[in-house]
């Protein structure tokens, strides 16, 4: 009969150790029986019978008796009591032999292998151990360690018929198949091996004809900013073919209204009540709204007539737009391709607001409708960045570069060069603005410096700025003089902040006028914010905003928040550029994709 596996192992692992502990613990009387010499050995071998209890495999539905190992221990034998609770189920001691008779034997009535008390005997499971034993040479051993080996013979038995072995061999085999299966790949070809693919004559760059096409550096920025060659250009428009109608109707506008003359109003500044009413009925409507450019607006400009509100844009990519708000037609804008780089300033001249003036980063130039041209003014192998007029007849400017310079230009000298190049410290320059009054001045933005110097004492290098307008911490994006009096300067830094400096007296020093909290983290797909004052109110200023709902936000040079243009539902984008007609209650905003937002009366 097959044994269970955990019962197997107990027996097995008995020790010295532990027969020695189960010695020490025999009870006394046990332990009388081994020191009588009369007893003789059968007692002796009496004390050490042992009784097991396992549990076999059922077999055939039919639940096995238990074997237990029980029963007394001697003192003298090589192994002791057991303890209490390896019994596997409770049982009465067993009654310690009389010293004079031998143990009783079990009747003849009781079945083979179990007891008198109703127990199974691990001496017996139903056959003749002993006889057994004899015929297979162990008659030497107890009759304990012979049912041990027949025990474990069986179970070697059972397990053989079992076939585990074998199973497991396949199973070993199949694993070690699919092992070397998935490890070892195919290897690759080489490339002498390989196929040659067939290709099209076009992506092999090859003509019908055989003969291989020369291949040229991909140039993605030229395609699409095209490169406008020096010189004078044509102001023809982008598509010539298309809306020539429009164009010429525009053009003509432009040209009627330049030669109206404006009143000449001195200017000046209304009380706050009015101008807050005024700005508060500029409103924006979907009719005002138009994209006059393909790109990014960069700057603006808005022609100074009081009949027509006439505007030009220009873009990232060197575009000009220019859109008649009047004409309520359908059609795009006209847009011209003067520069190849992106237009960084641009002002109607306000001697002849016939001549629109762009500066983009090789060159100067001046639209001139009357003679339908764009003239060059200026071409320079350092980038420039933005200019202002030093007369009041437009025929000289100033003109600040990327690389920090300066550069004098005079629009009555012929040739493309400029009159005086000046070294003024910085590293950058982005933005230059004359004083309104004292056009001797002007005051450059650069990193984070802004300061104000006089042209007149310009030299190539080691110019000293007449005042210094000290706070910011990061890139300056503009500084502007307030219009009228030229009194307040006001200046956009990328530390989040707006400041007004008061430039009454120009000293070395200039001091802080008021600081007002503004986000201006415009990031690398918005133009950076640029504060213009109100050509009608000289302290107040416009700049764009970050916030929501959308909107262009106006301030008073103490940091008052007068008033904000906003519409849920026509104004959606933030407008980075802004321009405010120099006598009428108009405001124009530009935004990322070329649109402009037209608020009016």
């Amino acid at each position: 009969m097959a044994l269970s596996e955990a019962a197997t192992l107990e027996l097995e692992e008995a020790s010295p150790l532990t027969r020695q502990r189960m010695q020490e613990s025999t009870p006394p009387g046990t332990a009388e029986l081994q020191l009588s010499p009369e007893r003789g050995e059968r007692r002796g071998v009496a004390a050490r019978q042992l009784r097991v209890l396992l549990t076999p495999l059922a077999v055939a539905g039919r639940r096995l008796p238990q074997k237990r190992l029980l029963g007394a221990y001697g003192g003298g034998g090589a192994e002791g009591r057991a303890p209490a609770d390896k019994r596997l189920c409770p049982e009465p001691p067993p009654a310690l032999p009389s010293p004079r008779k031998a143990a009783p034997a079990s009747p003849p009535s009781t079945p083979p292998g179990r007891r008198s008390d109703g127990v199974w005997d691990a001496d017996s499971d139903g056959s003749d151990a002993g006889g057994e034993a004899a015929l297979d040479g162990y008659s030497q051993l107890s009759a304990y360690e012979r049912k041990r080996l027949k025990n474990i013979t069986e179970n070697a038995k059972f397990f053989a018929a079992l076939k585990l072995h074998e199973s497991a061999a396949r199973l070993h085999q199949i694993a070690t198949k699919r092992q070397s299966h998935v490890t070892k790949r195919a290897k690759p070809k080489k490339a002498e091996d390989e196929t040659v693919r067939r290709r099209s004559m076009r992506l092999q760059r090859v003509e019908p004809s055989g003969i291989p096409v020369v291949e040229m550096p991909a140039q993605p920025a030229a395609e699409e900013y095209p490169q406008v060659p020096a010189g004078p250009l044509p102001m023809l428009p982008e598509d010539q073919m298309e809306n020539s109608k429009l164009t010429e109707a525009l053009l003509t506008t432009w040209m009627r209204i330049s030669e109206m003359k404006a009143n000449d109003t001195e200017k000046h500044t209304c009380d706050m009540k009015r101008y807050q009413h005024s700005l508060n009925s500029m409103v924006l409507s979907e009719d005002n709204i138009k994209k006059v450019v393909k790109y990014r607006v960069c700057s603006m400009a808005i022609h100074p007539s009081e009949s027509i509100i006439f505007v030009a844009a220009g873009d990232k990519s060197g575009q000009i737009g220019l859109w008649n708000v009047n004409c309520k037609s359908e059609e795009g804008a006209p847009v011209f391709i003067p520069h190849s780089y992106p237009v960084s300033c641009m002002h109607f001249s306000p001697f002849n607001p016939a001549h629109l003036l762009s500066v983009s980063n090789e060159s100067l130039r001046c639209g001139d409708v009357t003679r339908a041209v764009f003239d060059e003014i200026c071409r320079s192998e350092e980038s420039l960045s933005s200019f202002d007029f030093l007369e009041d007849n437009a025929s000289t400017a100033i003109v600040g570069h990327w690389d920090g310079n300066v550069a004098v230009v005079d629009r009555r000298t012929p040739g493309t060069s400029s009159e005086l190049s000046a070294d003024i410290g910085f590293k950058r320059t982005r933005t230059v603005h004359v004083h309104p009054v004292k056009k001797q001045y002007f005051v450059a933005a650069g990193s984070v410096d802004v300061c104000i110097y006089d042209v007149r004492y310009l030299k190539s290098s080691g110019n000293t700025p007449v005042s210094s307008l000290k706070g910011h911490t990061k890139s300056v994006a503009s500084a502007y003089f307030s219009p009228v009096t030229g009194n307040r300067v006001v200046t956009v830094c990328a530390d989040d902040k707006l400041r007004v400096y008061d430039t009454t007296s120009l000293a070395s020093a200039v001091a802080v006028l008021s600081t007002i909290r503004h986000n201006s983290n415009t990031g690398r797909w918005l133009t950076r914010f640029r504060a213009i004052w109100d050509p009608k109110q000289e302290d107040c200023f416009v700049v764009g905003s970050m916030a929501r709902p959308r909107r262009i936000e106006v301030f008073q040079d103490t940091g008052k928040l007068l008033h904000s243009f906003h519409n849920l539902d026509c104004l959606s984008s933030v407008c980075s550029i802004n321009v405010v007609h120099p006598s009428r209650n108009i405001l124009v905003g530009g935004n990322s994709s070329g649109r402009l937002h037209v608020f009016k009366e």
